[in-house]
């Protein structure tokens, strides 16, 4: 990860955590790679032997299980947008979707995809500015 990465990530806020490492779901842009598994969260400090937990806006490490023959089996950083786990939201409000999905990112930390499909968590919008220009729909 890049020093500029870090410096443009703002706070993160507490999410219930809905994903752990070697978890699977969906690549919801158009860089090509269509299933992901999670490696690793990062920035992530956690007891020794507990699996690491992501939530919505967390930046993390993945690899391209399926797609594209030149993205299979490479690493890459990415940022989940959607989660199936609850989670509450600061106003009360209880927010789920309907499964969990993540966008990769360059080293620099600008969107891979042209195009983010389905909607995206406001949060990830708040942590990630390049996310809301690109996506279709803000929840």
């Amino acid at each position: 990860m890049s020093k500029r990465m870090k410096r443009r990530v703002a706070p993160r806020r507490k999410i219930s955590g809905g994903l752990t490492s070697g978890s699977v779901f969906i690549c919801a842009d158009n860089s090509g790679a269509r299933v992901l598994r999670l490696i690793q969260v990062l920035g992530y400090k956690g007891r020794r032997r507990r699996l690491c937990i992501a939530s919505v806006g967390d930046l993390i490490m993945v690899s391209c299980r399926e797609g594209t023959p030149e993205m299979r089996r490479q690493m890459f950083n990415a940022v989940i947008v959607r989660q199936r786990k609850p989670y509450l939201r600061k106003d009360g409000t209880w927010i789920q979707f309907e499964d969990n999905a993540a966008v990769i990112l360059t080293p620099e930390g600008t969107l891979r995809g042209s195009d983010v499909k389905g909607p995206v968590a406001k949060e990830a919008v708040e942590r990630f500015a390049r996310l809301g220009t690109t996506a279709r729909m803000v929840v």
